[in-house]
């Protein structure tokens, strides 16, 4: 069907995203026996034991899955490690690295024998891909959700990516049905890199509450606010975006000025879950009506 189903031996040109704190080994397992292509989102703290742990369920049966690090973590050389480590079953047909340096994880991924792919969200990041050796490029625009630039629409880093690389481009950003999928691949891309659509799934490790958020949203918000709120040193130039909560509304675009207190309130948000203030929801641009409100650049027919 593409470049990247033949490459991958997959049915289906769809990819779970690897949402930290949400795809897991059961996702990932999920995605992939049902046609498509599972992927693993690591964090920041993510040990070597648990890579281990979820590798073996999302390889079960040799099913053919995927694991995401983040190329800014200080760990990054322990898990890259934990991942060259694994093998049989447990070893991951595709690494993706992205939101930092992504010549060295590339270079030592690659060398080992994995396919690598690395997400852009501007001109800049293309061709640090393209130099890193990037196997897969994953075109992401600003109606994604979850972490990444809001530089470009999904429709214009996609047509770039395509017109600067001769490899295999997936979109990724506000794709949340068949339609959307069946339009960038008429755009020219390989797949489609989705995740906010999986995130109500049972196998998802998101928590009640967040899948609650995500049914009920109004709209998303592009800010860095949940970073800020919980210390993460995330690099600035990579937001998130999230469904709007009050607390969001409140601090997106002065996330510098945030208060111990507000800090305070977004951690108990966290521990009990309650709507308001709950703060790790990452959603694109689709959800729910934001289909209508905040993503402007698919025109539809």
């Amino acid at each position: 069907m593409s470049a990247f189903t033949d490459t991958f031996g997959i049915r289906t040109p769809i990819v779970l995203a690897p949402m930290a704190g949400v795809a897991g080994g059961r996702l990932a397992h999920a995605v992939s026996i049902a046609g498509g292509f599972g992927m693993i989102g690591t964090r920041g703290s993510s040990s070597p034991d648990w890579i281990r742990e979820q590798a073996a369920i999302a390889g079960e049966g040799a099913t053919p899955f995927g694991i995401g690090l983040m190329a800014w973590v200080p760990d990054l050389r322990t898990q890259l490690e934990a991942i060259l480590a694994l093998e049989g079953d447990s070893r991951p047909a595709l690494v993706s690295v992205s939101f930092g340096e992504l010549a060295e994880p590339t270079r030592v991924l690659r060398e080992a024998g994995f396919a690598v792919a690395c997400q852009v969200g501007n001109a800049a990041d293309v061709a640090a891909a393209a130099a890193a050796g990037a196997d897969v490029i994953v075109a992401r625009g600003g109606e994604g959700g979850g972490h990444g630039r809001n530089e470009m629409a999904t429709e214009e880093i996609l047509a770039l990516a395509l017109e600067e690389t001769d490899r295999p481009v997936l979109a990724a950003g506000g794709i949340a049905d068949a339609a959307d999928v069946s339009r960038v691949m008429a755009a020219g891309a390989a797949g489609a890199w989705c995740g906010t659509a999986f995130l109500t799934c049972r196998e998802a490790d998101s928590p009640h509450a967040a899948r609650t958020a995500i049914g009920r949203a109004a709209y998303t918000r592009y800010s860095r606010v949940h970073d800020v709120a919980q210390g993460l040193d995330w690099p600035r130039e990579f937001g998130g975006r999230a469904v709007a909560t009050d607390f969001v509304e409140a601090w997106a675009g002065r996330e510098d000025e945030m208060t111990q207190q507000a800090r305070a309130e977004h951690a108990a948000g966290l521990a009990e879950g309650t709507p308001r203030t709950r703060r790790s929801t990452p959603a694109s641009a689709s959800t729910g009506s934001a289909r209508r409100s905040t993503r402007p650049t698919w025109s539809r027919p």
